[in-house]
């Protein structure tokens, strides 16, 4: 009588099987993740320039708005009969910066909390400032000179009242190898 080998019905995956599986999915994982990371630092990037253009557009809308042709925060928001909230700021400040891109403003640049007749322009950015996305910061670096903006690394943004320069202001390179204050 010959004899059969039969195997015992095992329940389960032999350790070759397993380690098998186990190098597959280690093979496949290392393809996909650095695929994941660059996608992200594309999305930021994306982000980045989307948030320039935004807060780049705002400004060129409130200073073909107003008076004198500015730009937000070379004029004090103090003036003017506001019958809610006035803004605070003094000309050439960062507060009259935020006070003019988050509140209603007359052709001054006096502002106000709550928009009527006089009031008529703005907000143009209500919730104020995006954050910059590479770093998550929200801070303005703020001057008034009308000089060229070099990024510190101090702060997510850097702005000049005088001349509208608006810049990340970071000098580290995005994945492209371009400065992040040149976007």
């Amino acid at each position: 009588m010959p004899k059969t080998f039969k195997r015992a019905a095992a329940a389960g995956f032999t350790l070759i099987e397993l380690l098998i599986v186990v190098i597959i999915l280690a093979i496949l994982a290392a393809i996909a993740i650095p695929q994941f990371s660059a996608t992200s630092a594309d999305a930021q990037q994306a982000a980045l320039d989307a948030n320039l253009a935004t807060v780049r557009n705002s400004l060129e809308q409130y200073r073909a708005q107003h008076t004198g042709n500015v730009y937000p925060g070379a004029n004090a928001t103090t003036g003017g009969t506001c019958t809610a909230t006035k803004g605070t700021g003094a000309a050439g400040t960062k507060q009259a910066f935020e006070d003019q891109l988050k509140m209603a403003s007359d052709a001054a640049g006096n502002t106000c909390s709550l928009a009527d007749n006089t009031y008529r322009y703005g907000p143009y950015l209500r919730q104020g400032l995006p954050a910059q996305p590479i770093d998550n910061n929200a801070e303005v670096t703020f001057t008034n000179t009308g000089a060229a903006i070099v990024a510190d690394d101090k702060s997510g943004w850097a702005y000049d009242a005088k001349s509208g320069q608006f810049i990340m202001n970071s000098t580290k390179k995005d994945p492209n190898d371009k400065v992040y204050s040149t976007h």
